[in-house]
């Protein structure tokens, strides 16, 4: 992988570089799955994250939970959860914007003073398309996208998934790359290409 692709997987939709990783240990919860996708959700989130070498709590001193998964059928139910609108500004506005597109996921990031996430909120709407995903590449796929402010357009041509002799796993330069950008010697956010240069030095 090289700095260019290293690059155009952090690029914003005005062109910009826009990096970041969590700052804090993440307590996941997860809402609209019955107990046996439950516990594939997180354990692919507590693989995730042990591969990148972060830590995970049983509660955030600040927000209780700071990775909050949502699984629904129609976007009108969200705004109906109790106290989400409290999170998340405009929620019905949101909510009709993606009705209107026909959108079936959405995530929305919130960041610390330095730039650092200190939440993600992870909206599915389980139409006939993600319906049709099994559990696990679903649960693997949100928990990937979840660890890093990745482009919007980082995995629409490519999934960060692959298949190895009928197991599914991380594609290895994805993980590596994630490994990489937990590196504490880097920043926790970035907003210079370069430091897609200070990650694939790291790739090795």
């Amino acid at each position: 992988m090289t700095p260019a692709d290293i690059e155009a997987l952090f690029a914003a939709a005005d062109g910009s570089y826009r990096f970041a990783r969590w700052g804090r240990p993440i307590v996941p919860v997860v809402f609209g799955v019955e107990d046996t996708s439950l516990a594939t959700i997180k354990g692919a989130i507590e693989a995730v994250v042990t591969l990148a070498g972060h830590p995970m709590a049983e509660t955030d001193p600040e927000l209780g939970v700071n990775l909050m998964i949502f699984f629904f059928r129609d976007w009108e139910e969200l705004p109906q959860v109790p106290n989400l609108d409290r999170m998340i500004p405009d929620l019905a506005p949101l909510c009709a914007r993606l009705a209107a597109a026909g959108a079936n996921q959405y995530r929305l990031f919130r960041f610390d003073p330095a730039g650092a996430i200190r939440a993600c909120f992870v909206f599915l709407r389980m139409d006939e398309h993600l319906s049709a995903v099994p559990d696990d590449a679903l649960a693997l796929g949100q928990a990937v996208q979840s660890m890093l402010l990745w482009s919007e357009r980082a995995f629409a041509d490519r999934s960060p998934l692959a298949d190895a002799d009928g197991h599914l796993i991380l594609r290895p330069e994805i993980a590596v790359l994630i490994r990489a950008a937990y590196d504490p010697v880097l920043p926790a956010a970035a907003s210079d290409p370069s430091h897609a240069l200070r990650l694939a030095a790291r790739l090795g």
